[in-house]
């Protein structure tokens, strides 16, 4: 027998997910009532329909600004969605905020890695072969060696590739990883779209 879903718990587990009615009930259902069971059951459906919802238009969303106490630095972001109703919830502006704080501290250069330009790419790649020769290494290694300094480059330029500086919050994940897991809860592709970061003495 299915239990009772009450409109208020719908309600309520479509303002902690963003996910849609009909898929909240249904995860309510499957969860005898029980809240946050629900929740996972809708993370977990939610992250097996993640490369689908890929695909689909994100137009909606919103800028978030963040300014460091020191008023020296500061950041607008564009992070993007599917409904408003989701760039409304309060997840979804929590995610914004803390990639916004994000980006202040650690001063990525680019959104992902397609961003990166390919000439860019290049000299850092030379440099690294460079390095590897300089440091006496054999030939056939200074390839590894420049590939394994590539990718920490990577990590360093490139905003989806990094770890969020807040680890008491999120654990060591990556801003990619908590990007799907948002896209995840919400049932909506979400994408950081931009970024600009601004530092006084920079250009």
């Amino acid at each position: 027998m299915e239990a009772a879903i009450k409109a208020g718990d719908v309600k309520a587990l479509r303002d902690r997910t963003g996910a849609g009615m009909m898929d909240c009930k249904t995860a309510l259902q499957e969860a005898g009532g029980d809240l946050d069971r629900a929740i996972e059951i809708l993370r977990v459906k939610g992250q097996a329909q993640a490369a689908k919802r890929g695909e689909r238009t994100a137009s909606e969303g919103l800028v978030t600004s963040y300014v460091h106490a020191t008023g020296k630095i500061g950041v607008l972001v564009e992070v993007d969605c599917e409904t408003d109703f989701v760039a409304r919830n309060e997840g979804f502006q929590e995610f914004a905020r803390d990639v916004a704080i994000h980006i202040a501290a650690a001063g990525p250069r680019y959104v992902s890695d397609e961003e990166v330009p390919q000439d860019a790419r290049d000299a850092e790649r030379r440099i690294f072969q460079e390095q590897a020769a300089a440091d006496g290494k054999p030939e056939q290694v200074r390839e590894k060696i420049a590939e394994g300094r590539m990718r920490k480059w990577l990590e360093e330029v490139v905003l989806l590739r990094q770890k969020h500086l807040n680890e008491d919050k999120y654990g060591g994940k990556t801003i990619e990883q908590l990007r799907t897991e948002l896209a995840a809860n919400t049932g909506e592709n979400v994408v950081i779209r931009r970024f600009v970061r601004f530092q006084i003495g920079e250009e």
